[in-house]
Formats: C-alpha cells, sequence, structure tokens
C-alpha cells in the first residue's frame, strides 16, 4: 500500500491538467466533456486523499468517511451534468447535422 499522500496528489494535478488542456484545445463537445470528467474524477481523487492523509478533524462532523462521501455527490453530479450535455449535444447535431463549438454562438436568438 502506497503511504505517500503526495504520490496521489500528484497523479490528481496531473490528470486535472490534462483535462483542462483537453477543454482548452478541443473543439469537439464530446472531448470537452471528457475532459470536464476527467478533471472531476481529479477532483474525486484529491478530496479521498485528503480525506485519508489528512490531519483528524476536531469537529463531531469531520470523519474519515467525509472524503468518500463527497467524492459519491460529485460522480452523482457529474454524471446528470453529463446527461443534460449529451442530450443537448445530440438535440443540436440533429438541427444542424455539426456539433462544432466555434458555431454554437449562432444559436443566440
Amino acid at each position: 500500500m502506497i503511504e505517500n499522500p503526495q504520490f496521489f496528489l500528484l497523479i490528481s494535478a496531473f490528470l486535472f491538467g490534462i483535462g483542462a488542456v483537453g477543454v482548452v484545445v478541443r473543439r469537439n463537445p464530446l472531448v470537452m466533456f471528457m475532459s470536464i470528467e476527467l478533471m472531476l474524477n481529479a477532483a474525486n481523487l484529491a478530496l479521498v486523499t485528503f480525506s485519508r492523509f489528512g490531519p483528524p478533524s476536531p469537529h463531531a462532523l469531520g470523519s474519515p468517511a467525509d472524503g468518500p462521501v463527497f467524492a459519491f455527490i460529485v460522480m452523482t453530479i457529474a454524471a446528470a451534468e453529463a446527461v443534460v450535455g449529451l442530450a443537448i449535444i445530440i438535440t443540436i447535431f440533429r438541427t444542424r447535422h455539426e456539433v462544432d463549438v466555434d458555431h454554437l454562438g449562432a444559436l443566440k436568438g
């Protein structure tokens, strides 16, 4: 078992960086959604790492299970975000037969 929190935080930062580059560089909405999901999973890894290796909380509400619980909440919100985002992308593709982020500004009414 790895007992070094820096290892997990380095992996989390690396994954977050890859996701941020994917959002900025790519123009395909599907790739952008995958990059956002990668960034959210990096945040989940950091939450669980801080929960596992962080100092014990002096509060009555603080427990070692807080990190995984927050990670589960983030995964639930990310799933809902993916469903709504993919539905919007499918609707745009059906009406315009393309899904380029640069051309989505024409949807303003």
